[in-house]
């Protein structure tokens, strides 16, 4: 089927008394440049046969004036307007064939937005007109709708990018030191009286000072933003009151979402991520590259797919009208096309360099990987983030999964990247559980999953380890729930997993029972401890240092309310007491260089030093076997870091300290020897998630039996004339930003 993609007459094509002056410009930089005399607009589209700027009044309400792009150079539209300035309001309509079936969807009848654009004016109101064909007709997408859909869709502003940055420097923090903080813009900061009402929820909020002065107290490194980008709000949400509140549906890679914005400049996140570095606290965001919210083909019309539909997404290669759907979202951006990845990488380096951003973790990263065969460790995207002088000095981390053939692909990504661990989230919750079987891979896990990522001179931090994420349950709900409850969602509780390896301890969400009460906050410890004295980066999910829960939703994508917001105001003394044991867990990982070094664990004996690095002991203090290793029902151990193997070099020995872990899942307390050490003088108990409140340093001889309680977690340090000193620092500083936060959170 082809159409003439003429605009209908009756589109309100605006009258212009004095045509605007454009000139030829240049094919780059791609988007809309303001150079201080004018402004160049540069349009990629392979396929089209006209191109037309649409130039609207500052509201974006009123069409003002179209212009045709003059020139077309290596594929790319281009002019440059003198009298363009920024704040100037803008879109496109594109005009070429009307082919679904060749894979080409133009329809100038609807106004597009830039790909390249740096802010978008208004949001996107649901109407047959946003869509490219009409909705009644049994042809479906095959028809052409002639309406102009400019009254309903966000328009685009030219932007000034000027900024002071003043002494900003970025934090530059190693891997081996990195703790993330995955946080939600709106979610930190909604229910937070201490930050002012009208900039809750808003990047100004976020950069109050008192917000990193909490985190940076906390002690986290570096913060990982949930999606960032312009998003819309699907049809199907906004008919059942909801919203897209995650943020995974992207249209603008290079825009920040308008409604996280108190101000109407896009400076205002630059603020915000200079307040952070100068906590020393770095910004990561979380990008969606692999789809836009554009959907299949019965999606609507709003940027790409009317741009260039061809090049810009996957099409099924014999039947191009279909869209190849390996994200589970309607639609797969191309990046085996060279345009559509110097589009990704251009928003890359823009995030990083223009808006000084540290890193970036990849939604669903295994699409970026994939080529027309499928996944390929050596592809175009990969390849390129691995040569470019600018990404391969960020952090760089993939969520190394989606739903296409071959789609797992954890420990396959190159060097340089590291990986969300979605084993490590799983193995640790079915121990703490109690599962029998799990000790092995446990121990895996804990020691920086070595099975997976140890190849290739990769290091220990390539396992960003997590055990709670925005996807699932909450650290309190992971041990209050045994089913999910998302009937707030409005899918009769059909979505989420439900394979969550969560328990609730005897009764299904909140309870009085004292004794579920104190089982659940032992456990709580437990699965923080574990996560963050283990080996790799860890990533804890805002909130669950207090407990914070979602009342069982296991998928809160679309909760924009209390359910999913940080609820400061409701924290107990229980609360307060997880809060300052996570606190305290930090800071015991950053002030033994043992629980973070890039080494992984491999428990092999080195002989020219006479030691192991990691020796793992059954409760009787003896090493343990095969037949340990292989007992199902075996449920406490422990994990003995040798400070002596943790050197910088290979051949010398280390002076780090000594540390024992115990772990207990049983549910009984289990007598546990505490083991003799060469040129040790005794042990130093520093955790015992039973008695998170223990300040005393109690001292522990060689041979001392510990009763481990059931369902708990020991550390202790070796005192050794002969190691290098070791010292916490005081804390009461901490405690003062912290309690500041949380006091008086709330409106009364």
């Amino acid at each position: 089927m082809s159409l003439a993609a003429e605009p209908n007459k009756n589109s309100g094509k605006p009258e212009v008394l004095k045509p605007s002056v454009i000139r030829e410009g240049r094919p780059f930089p791609l988007g809309a440049t303001w150079d201080g005399l004018g402004v160049n607009f540069a349009l990629f589209s392979a396929n089209a046969t006209k191109v037309e700027l649409c130039l609207f009044d500052i509201d974006g309400k009123k069409e003002i004036e179209r212009i045709e792009l003059p020139e077309y150079t290596d594929e790319v539209w281009h002019g440059y307007l003198p009298s363009a300035r920024p704040g100037t309001v803008y879109g496109y309509r594109v005009y070429g064939p009307f082919e679904p079936d060749a894979g080409h969807r133009f329809n100038p009848n609807k106004l597009l937005i830039d790909p390249y654009a740096k802010q978008l004016v208004g949001g996107l109101t649901w109407g047959p007109e946003v869509f490219g064909y009409k909705l009644d007709s049994p042809d479906k997408d095959l028809s052409f709708d002639e309406r102009d859909s400019a009254h309903l869709v966000p328009k685009c502003r030219v932007i000034d990018p000027a900024f002071t940055w003043g002494a900003e420097r970025r934090p530059n923090i190693s891997w081996e030191s990195t703790i993330f903080y995955e946080m939600h813009v709106k979610g930190f900061t909604a229910l937070n009286k201490r930050v002012p009402a009208v900039e809750r929820g808003t990047f100004a909020g976020l950069a109050r000072y008192e917000v990193a002065a909490y985190l940076r107290s906390l002690g986290i490194t570096t913060v990982e933003l949930l999606p960032i980008h312009a998003f819309i709000d699907d049809s199907y949400l906004i008919e059942k009151g909801l919203k897209n509140y995650w943020g995974y549906n992207s249209i603008a890679f290079f825009s920040p979402h308008s409604a996280y914005m108190h101000s109407p400049f896009t400076n205002e996140f630059k603020e915000m991520v200079n307040q952070f570095h100068a906590a020393g606290i770095e910004v990561v965001l979380d990008v969606v590259y692999n789809h836009t919210a554009e959907g299949n083909e019965l999606g609507p019309t709003l940027s790409l797919k009317g741009i260039d539909n061809a090049s810009y997404y996957r099409l099924i290669p014999d039947n191009k009208r279909f869209y190849i759907n390996d994200t589970g979202t309607g639609n797969t951006v191309n990046l085996s096309h060279q345009r559509v990845l110097q589009m990704v990488t251009d928003s890359l380096r823009y995030w990083s360099q223009e808006m000084r951003v540290d890193g970036f973790r990849f939604d669903l990263a295994t699409i970026l990987a994939r080529e027309p065969y499928g996944f390929d460790e050596g592809g175009g995207f990969l390849d390129a983030c691995r040569q470019d002088p600018v990404l391969s000095s960020v952090k760089l981390i993939a969520e190394p999964w989606d739903i296409g053939p071959g789609g797992y692909q954890v420990g396959q990504f190159p060097p340089g990247w590291a990986e969300w661990n979605d084993k490590f989230r799983d193995t640790v919750r079915s121990f703490w559980k109690g599962d029998p079987g799990t000790l092995a891979d446990f121990a895996s896990r804990i020691s920086g999953s070595g099975d997976l990522f140890n190849k290739r001179g990769r290091r220990s931090w390539a396992s960003v380890n997590f055990i709670c994420a925005h996807d699932g349950f909450t650290l309190n709900d992971l041990v209050s729930y045994n089913d999910k409850h998302n009937e707030a969602n409005g899918e009769e509780n059909r979505d989420g997993h439900s394979n969550n390896h969560s328990w609730n301890h005897g009764v299904e969400g909140e309870t009085d029972d004292p004794e579920i009460t104190t089982l659940r906050e032992r456990q709580k410890r437990n699965l923080m401890a574990t996560l963050v004295l283990s080996r790799g980066t860890p990533l804890i999910l805002a909130g669950d240092e207090f407990g914070n829960t979602q009342r069982g939703n296991n998928n809160a994508y679309a909760q924009d309310n209390e359910i999913a917001w940080l609820e400061w105001g409701k924290i107990t003394a229980q609360d307060r007491t997880l809060l300052a044991f996570t606190r305290t867990l930090i800071e015991i990982r950053k002030s033994f260089p043992i629980l973070n070094r890039g080494r992984f664990l491999t428990g092999e004996y080195n002989e020219e030093l006479n030691v192991k690095d990691v020796t793992w002991l059954t409760p009787d203090a003896s090493e343990m076997s095969a037949e340990h290793w292989e007992d199902a029902n075996a449920k406490c151990f422990g994990m003995l870091l040798d400070g002596r193997a943790q050197a910088t070099g290979i051949k010398r020995r280390g002076s780090d300290a000594t540390l024992l872990l115990v772990f207990n899942a049983h549910h009984d307390v289990v007598n546990f020897t505490l083991p003799e050490i060469p040129d040790g003088r005794y042990w130093i108990s520093l955790i015992d998630t039973n008695d998170p409140n223990r300040a005393d340093r109690s001292t522990f001889d060689f041979g001392h039996c510990y009763e481990v309680t059931g369902r708990s977690m020991l550390l202790f340090v070796l005192a050794s004339e002969s190691r290098q000193s070791w010292q916490l620092r005081n804390l009461h500083g901490a405690d003062r930003d912290i309690e500041a936060w949380v006091e008086r959170s709330t409106d009364d």
